[in-house]
């Protein structure tokens, strides 16, 4: 890795939830037209397995992780955006009933924008999305990381 590639890392390796291997391998693809298109072609472009893992690697929404304020910077900020940092205890019975159904059903944390909507439509959108076909909900989850990365990445311009 040139020293270059490095600094590339450096800048823009939290922008995946702990997936530093997105930016690794953008850096080597690079010049990007438009950067975020090329990072998401870098995820596209890995394997089903790969793509598992960076969803994976998601926290669960009011989960675990965040009641253990265990969540990255980012994450933590992102879930407070959506008021997932002060849920009534009927809210948090919801969300963890739905995460539980959510994980155990597909095999991976729930993923959405959660800047991009509230607590209300994210627990609508759980809802709904527990009729997608696992293979729909692959692809959905890595279109929302590309929505959480894009704005991540517009925080760091």
């Amino acid at each position: 890795m040139t020293d270059n590639d490095a600094a590339f890392v450096s800048r823009y390796a939290e922008l995946f939830e702990h997936s530093p291997w997105v930016i690794e391998r953008a850096a080597a693809r690079r010049p990007f037209a438009d950067l975020h298109a090329g990072l998401m072609q870098v995820v596209h472009d890995a394997t089903r397995d790969e793509q598992l893992a960076l969803i994976r690697a998601h926290p669960e929404l009011a989960g675990k992780a965040a009641l253990d304020r265990n969540l990255t910077r980012d994450s933590a900020a992102e879930q407070a955006s959506a008021g997932l940092d002060r849920l009534t205890a009927d809210e948090f019975a919801r969300f963890h009933d739905l995460n539980g159904r959510y994980a155990d059903k597909f095999g991976f944390p729930f993923i959405i924008c959660v800047r991009l909507t509230d607590k209300a439509g994210i627990l609508a959108a759980m809802s709904a999305r527990l009729d997608n076909d696992r293979s729909a909900e692959i692809d959905t989850a890595i279109a929302q990381i590309g929505e959480i990365v894009r704005l991540r990445l517009e925080d760091l311009t």
